[in-house]
C-alpha cells in the first residue's frame, strides 16, 4: 500500500513539474513577441482631418481640422500634414470646399481650392481646358438627370452635303456646372437651361461652330465607362432603312414629234449630237 502511495506521489510531482516547464516557456514565448512587436512599431505621421461635416461651398477654417496619427507609408495622396500647407496665408485666405466631407474624413488637395479661392467653376478646370457654355432643353438635356461630375457624348445634327444628317462630334465631354450649379453632390434633377462643360480649346471651337449651325443632343454617359465612341453618322435615308440603288445609263433614244389633225405621232429617229 506504501509502495502504491508513493508511486502515486512520484507521479504526481512529475506532472506538476512538466505542467510548470510548459507554462513557463509558453510565457517566454509570449515575451518574445512582445518584445518583436515593440521593435516593430509603426512609424506615423500627421495628418489634417475635419472635424465636423463641410459642404460645398462652405469656407475651411482653422477650427474645422485636426491632427490625427496616419500610417506614414500610407498617407493619402494630397493629403496636408501640417497647418502651414493647409493654412499657408493665415486665417486672412481661406480654402473653400469644393466637395462635401465627413467628420474624420482627412482633407486632400481635390477636395478644397487654393487660398483666398471661392468655389467657381474656373477653380474647378484643369491644366490647359476652358469652359463652355451649351444651351440645352428637356430633350436634348437627358430630361433633366444632368449634373456637374457627369460626362456625356454630343451630338449635332444638321445639314451637311445637301442632306440632313446626325454625328456624334465629341464623346465623354465633362460637365462641371449646370446652369450657375457646380456642386456635384447635388441629387435633384432639374431642367437646365445651360451646361458647362470642359474641353481644350480646339474642342471649344468644335462646340461652338456646331451649336451655330445645327442642333446639339446630349447622351448620359454611364459611371466608369471610360470608352471612347467612334465617329457614328447617320442621315434620313439610313434611318428609314432606304438603299441608295444606281440606274444605269441605259441607250439613247430621240424622237420626233408630228401632229397629224388631232393626234400627235412619235417616230424615233438617229440621234445626231
Amino acid at each position: 500500500m506504501r509502495v502504491i502511495f508513493g508511486l502515486v506521489l512520484i507521479v504526481g510531482v512529475a506532472l506538476a513539474g512538466f505542467a510548470v516547464y510548459v507554462a513557463q516557456d509558453r510565457f517566454a514565448q509570449y515575451q518574445r513577441a512582445l518584445a518583436n512587436q515593440n521593435n516593430a512599431i509603426i512609424q506615423t505621421t500627421d495628418v489634417y482631418v475635419v472635424n465636423t461635416q463641410l459642404r460645398y461651398g462652405q469656407p475651411l477654417r482653422p477650427e474645422d481640422v485636426v491632427a490625427i496619427q496616419w500610417p506614414a507609408a500610407h498617407v493619402p495622396f494630397g493629403a496636408f500634414t501640417s497647418l502651414e500647407e493647409l493654412f499657408p496665408e493665415g486665417p486672412e485666405e481661406l480654402r473653400t470646399v469644393l466637395r462635401v466631407m465627413e467628420r474624420d474624413e482627412p482633407i486632400l488637395v481635390s477636395k478644397v481650392t487654393a487660398p483666398g479661392q471661392d468655389a467657381g467653376v474656373a477653380s474647378r478646370l484643369g491644366a490647359g481646358m476652358r469652359a463652355f457654355a451649351l444651351s440645352v432643353d428637356v430633350a436634348s438635356g437627358v430630361s433633366g438627370f444632368l449634373r456637374p461630375g457627369d460626362r456625356v457624348d454630343v451630338y449635332w445634327t444638321g445639314s451637311a452635303r445637301g442632306e440632313n444628317v446626325t454625328r456624334l462630334i465629341r464623346s465623354n465631354v465633362q460637365i462641371i456646372a449646370i446652369d450657375q450649379i457646380a456642386d456635384e453632390d447635388r441629387n435633384n434633377p432639374t431642367i437646365a437651361r445651360t451646361i458647362t462643360v470642359e474641353a481644350p480649346p480646339e474642342e471649344i471651337a468644335a462646340l461652338a461652330h456646331a451649336q451655330s449651325s445645327g442642333r446639339l443632343t446630349l447622351a448620359l454617359v454611364g459611371v466608369g465607362d471610360e470608352t471612347i465612341s467612334e465617329t457614328v453618322e447617320i442621315n434620313q435615308d439610313q434611318l428609314l432603312g432606304i438603299a441608295a440603288v444606281e440606274q444605269e445609263a441605259g441607250p439613247r433614244i430621240c424622237t420626233v414629234r408630228n401632229r397629224r389633225g388631232g393626234e400627235v405621232v412619235v417616230t424615233p429617229v438617229p440621234c445626231t449630237n
